[in-house]
């Protein structure tokens, strides 16, 4: 075992990945029971670099230490370009995607998939098991969705309710077209480039930040505007409003465990714990995890293995 992690981290610190080798917590069989299968399957568990995904990561590491398997942790991979290479690559075997991630900057597609969320995943799904050998796994009921946001104060100085709102509104008022983004928000084709085409939004200035610091950013007046995650629990703590995407800019994003179809034909019944806590996440249900770490500052493995443990997942002794 020994050997095989030194190996893997070599492979992945030629990649810019950094090695973590075990599971941060000490988890027990709870609903989620051993599986004879799974018992002793090393199984690396990768996450992208924000609170939510990374809250994901450790909860499928619990889901599948608990069904028996060796975790390797690989959580907080920086982008979402560098987890899912990482995938592909082998070098992960298991990370949470968003459907709408998948179509327009996996699959290379401009416009979202109408019909909902059902017709976004199902043409995410064949298109990445066709193209990539990606297997999906059922989505949840989570959809953390790109939203733009501006204080209270401010949505209700200038009548601002929706996206469409806001393009009129600057408009009018060009000096006010100052918008905090992400790096990647502001270049990938689903973030702000579909923003600009469906709505025409006039633009001054683009600030770029790390995501955690837009937030208050925006409550703080560096910018008026300012792209969030609708499940992103610093909206309330920060009293900021967030405007509807009434002309449907921004794609469904149902958050699915993805696997390797190589991966998943060796390894069926991983399908079983992961579904498991797919099922039953939901956006309020994160946005309250991500106020514990991201607001009162807990651990994201102590939030993640609390509420796999009041689920009854998972046990603790």
């Amino acid at each position: 075992m020994k050997r095989l992690v030194l190996v893997l981290a070599l492979v992945l610190s030629g990649c810019g990945l950094d090695l973590n080798t075990a599971l941060p917590y000490k988890v027990f069989p709870g609903s989620i029971q051993p599986d004879e299968s799974l018992r002793g399957v090393e199984i690396t568990v990768g996450s992208k670099d924000f609170t939510e995904n990374i809250l994901l990561g450790y909860m499928a590491e619990m889901a599948l230490s608990a069904a028996g398997a060796d975790i390797i942790d690989l959580t907080d991979l920086k982008g979402s370009q560098t987890a899912r290479q990482a995938l592909i690559n082998g070098e992960i075997d298991v990370v949470w995607e968003y459907t709408g991630t998948g179509w327009i900057n996996y699959q290379g597609n401009e416009t979202p998939v109408t019909g909902g969320e059902q017709a976004q995943y199902d043409a995410v799904k064949k298109a990445d098991l066709e193209r990539f050998g990606v297997e999906w796994l059922a989505y949840s009921p989570l959809n953390d969705q790109y939203a733009f946001a501006v204080t209270e104060a401010y949505g209700e100085q200038h009548g601002l309710r929706t996206t469409s709102d806001l393009a009129a509104f600057l408009v009018q008022n060009p000096d006010q077209a100052v918008f905090c983004l992400e790096t990647e928000f502001t270049s990938r084709q689903d973030g702000f480039p579909a923003a600009q085409r469906t709505y025409g939004l006039t633009t001054t200035e683009v600030k770029n930040f790390g995501i955690g610091t837009i937030y208050s950013a925006i409550a703080g007046g560096t910018c008026p505007v300012g792209e969030v995650f609708t499940t992103d629990g610093r909206i309330a703590a920060q009293k900021l409003r967030v405007l509807d995407d009434d002309k449907k800019a921004f794609p469904q994003y149902n958050v699915a465990p993805t696997v390797r179809a190589e991966f998943l034909e060796r390894h069926p019944n991983v399908r079983g714990p992961l579904e498991t806590v797919s099922r039953e996440l939901t956006n309020d249900q994160m946005i309250e995890l991500c106020r514990q770490v991201d607001v009162d500052g807990k651990d994201a493995g102590v939030v993640a293995r609390d509420w796999m443990v009041s689920k009854g997942f998972i046990s603790t002794d």
